[in-house]
């Protein structure tokens, strides 16, 4: 079954006030009670592996929380009081004011994600660094004869100077990035920037991820404006070879998808650059499996 309709086809948008918290005795609305249920078992099963407390987790809510009713409430008179980012969020003012005095920690990637990215993103769509059929090149470590092709250092020079490129390999290697074959050319493991080792890389990937996620599907809730690519196939009562076929196949298109995006948008950037281009975006695939319990649609 796929996945046509957006989030917000089936939600009477314009029948609710756009903060129901402001609103006396307003509630929130069940679907969407349940949606959020749903959605957070998952999370918070990760949270608990990591050893995050609801306590903990309820504190690092309340900073989420004003960071995010500050935006919402923000116009041209400047930042809103804190009676209104109360109401608005049913935090207490005092914690308001305490959470406003500490600083912002921002969500700056681990150096060898923002490096990595970038070195990742020429290696699968720069025409230099691709094979005749259009696929990553096994690079050569280093080489005094251009007639041979690019080699790794050229790759990480490509994208800077500021870091020495045996550094990028041996840590790629740590990670899992990339291996060594038979000839010692350096081979992406992957066509897809995804450590296998490296718990703050996968970390990064896990929040940037699901937060882009998760806004995509929250703007089409909204109902405001154009709704924003966010569709899924969905299907159950299906053997382990089925799933086994159906995984191999959704790789196998997820990852042409991703390598056309890749190549386009890097082009692309080039291009912007020279137009100061500001926006960002992220386009992604995913593939689930688990057992069906009884009673519930996974």
């Amino acid at each position: 079954m796929v996945n046509f309709p957006t989030l917000g086809d089936s939600i009477d948008v314009a029948a609710r006030p756009s903060h129901p918290a402001q609103t006396s005795g307003a509630q929130p609305v069940t679907a969407l009670v349940n949606a959020l249920r749903h959605l957070l078992q998952p999370l918070v099963r990760v949270l608990l592996r990591h050893q995050i407390t609801f306590p903990y987790l309820s504190a690092l809510l309340k900073g989420v929380y004003v960071e995010v009713g500050e935006t919402e409430l923000a116009d041209e008179s400047g930042p809103a009081s804190a009676s209104r980012l109360s109401l608005l969020t049913g935090i207490h003012r005092k914690d308001i004011r305490r959470l406003r005095e500490e600083p912002s920690e921002g969500f700056a990637p681990p150096r060898a994600v923002s490096l990595g990215a970038r070195l990742v993103a020429r290696w699968t769509a720069a025409p230099e660094f691709l094979d005749s059929e259009g696929r990553p090149r096994a690079l050569a470590r280093t080489t005094e004869d251009p007639k041979r092709g690019p080699c790794f250092d050229d790759l990480v020079a490509s994208v800077s100077t500021d870091i020495r490129p045996r550094a990028v390999l041996d840590e790629w290697l740590r990670l899992g990035i990339v291996d060594l074959d038979a000839e010692d050319r350096v081979r992406l493991a992957s066509d897809a920037f995804v450590p296998s080792k490296g718990f703050d890389e996968k970390a990064h990937y896990f929040g940037r991820n699901l937060h882009d996620h998760v806004a995509a599907a929250g703007h089409n809730l909204s109902g405001e404006g154009a709704p924003l690519l966010e569709r899924s196939v969905y299907y159950d009562g299906l053997t382990e070879e089925s799933v086994a076929e159906i995984a191999a196949l959704s790789e196998k298109l997820g990852m042409e998808a991703l390598q056309a995006v890749n190549a386009r948008a890097l082009k692309l950037q080039r291009q912007d650059a020279k137009r100061g281009g500001s926006l960002r975006m992220n386009f992604g695939t995913y593939f689930f499996r688990e057992k069906k319990e009884n009673g519930t649609d996974g």
